[in-house]
């Protein structure tokens, strides 16, 4: 975890570089048709290629493009050099790289990619994050579910975090509507429901 002098994006970054390392190119991830180099690949682009940025935030027209960007980074790249990447994260210049926005836009990325990686081996365990880390994967929750991955578009939509004491503070309605789907959970694993992880996501999920 972060130690005073680095940001969960670096904490989170390194560790998933060390993980790539040791898996190699070619293990599964979570996200569907991505093995180890995909997302290595997808990680590169966006730290080191602006012009694949409209595709992975608007999609559509841009999608394409960006898919092309990160297709040929994984095949003409060794994977050290995809891994040694990852690890450095964004070229200098790149405003990504500027300690405030690497902060705002890089750490939430990493935790979920790090657990796409690690969720997708046989021998995973839930991992045991500091409070304030926990702290800030509760408040990236209801930005990631307006991105579209939720997990059979629910009507009425309530998440609640089951690692501090019931009260407003602890649960939050992201969507209104009837039915309710209720997602209950360390908000880690809210996070993870939310972009879409339902399949590795250690979440109660009720409906009513």
């Amino acid at each position: 975890m972060p130690t005073p002098a680095e940001s969960l994006s670096q904490s989170e970054r390194a560790a998933l570089a060390d993980l790539l390392e040791v898996l190699g190119p070619d293990q599964p991830t979570c996200c569907e048709g991505w093995r180890t180099r995909d997302l290595a690949a997808h990680l590169v682009v966006r730290d080191r290629r602006p012009d694949s940025m409209p595709g992975l935030v608007l999609g559509g027209p841009f999608a394409a493009w960006t898919e092309r960007v990160r297709s040929r980074a994984g095949r003409t790249r060794l994977w050290a050099q995809l891994v040694h990447q990852v690890r450095s994260g964004p070229a200098a210049w790149a405003p990504t790289a500027w300690p405030a926005v690497d902060r705002a836009m890089n750490g939430v990325e990493m935790v979920i990619h790090h657990e796409d990686v690690r969720r997708a081996q046989p021998d995973w365990a839930p991992r045991e994050l500091p409070a304030d880390v926990q702290d800030r994967l509760w408040s990236a929750v209801p930005l990631m579910a307006r991105g579209g991955h939720l997990p059979g578009t629910p009507a009425g939509l309530v998440v609640r975090r089951t690692d501090r004491p019931s009260g407003d503070s602890s649960q939050r309605r992201l969507r209104d509507g009837s039915p309710t789907t209720t997602v209950t959970g360390d908000p880690l694993e809210v996070l993870l429901w939310v972009s879409g992880r339902d399949g590795v996501a250690r979440v109660t999920v009720t409906t009513g």
